[in-house]
């Protein structure tokens, strides 16, 4: 006898999908340790090396450099600043329209690193200076040059921005869907999904 599984369960849903809430949990969790690993950086950044010179690591590989940004990456946009809080706002927006239907695990971890690189670079627009919603953003990294001119100087909440949509473009192109679902399954190959999930026999059969 097989029984069925307790209403509301926690556990794989049918077609191998993850319930909502683990998703949105794991999401949540994501962008949080994304965004405190950002503050924390950046605040070492400020109390070490401000008022120093740039700091060479692996070899001139690597730069630590402070910088005040202002714009977008190479400083574009910087006479704009209060442009970018809110497109990070629809940003915000659109993660939290997108977690109505998640229920994929690596689709919560892409919008989790999205979600908690917007919220760090947000904290620095509207709480540093000059002011509320045009403060400068802190970055700190500069690849193969010391002042960004090989690639422009970042911090940690751009490369989890970068992080998280470079996974979500190899999710779209894998066709791993955001409900959970691989995009062009077919009958069977939902219920050969919905079979390995139960056991091979249907719930709740005695």
């Amino acid at each position: 006898m097989t029984a069925a599984p307790p209403a509301g369960s926690d556990t794989v849903e049918s077609g191998g999908r993850t319930p909502r809430r683990k998703a949105v949990g794991v999401l949540l969790a994501v962008a949080v340790i994304a965004l405190l690993a950002d503050l924390v950086t950046k605040q070492l950044a400020l109390s070490s090396l401000t008022g120093r010179g740039p700091v060479s690591l692996l070899g001139g590989t690597v730069y630590l450099t402070l910088t005040r940004n202002s714009g977008a990456a190479w400083s574009i946009g910087s006479d704009h600043t209060w442009v970018f809080p809110l497109i990070t706002i629809g940003v915000i927006a659109w993660i939290g329209w997108m977690a109505l239907r998640l229920r994929s695990l690596p689709w919560a971890v892409s919008l989790g690193l999205v979600l908690g690189g917007a919220l760090g670079n947000l904290t620095d627009r509207i709480f540093r200076a000059p002011g509320h919603f045009v403060g400068h953003v802190v970055d700190m990294v500069s690849l193969f040059d010391p002042y960004g001119q090989v690639w422009p100087v970042f911090n940690l909440a751009d490369s989890s921005l970068v992080c998280g949509v470079v996974l979500a473009v190899l999710l779209e192109l894998t066709g791993r869907q955001r409900d959970g679902r691989r995009a062009g399954a077919g009958p069977t190959q939902a219920a050969e999904s919905t079979e390995a999930t139960t056991g091979g026999e249907p719930r709740g059969r005695v």
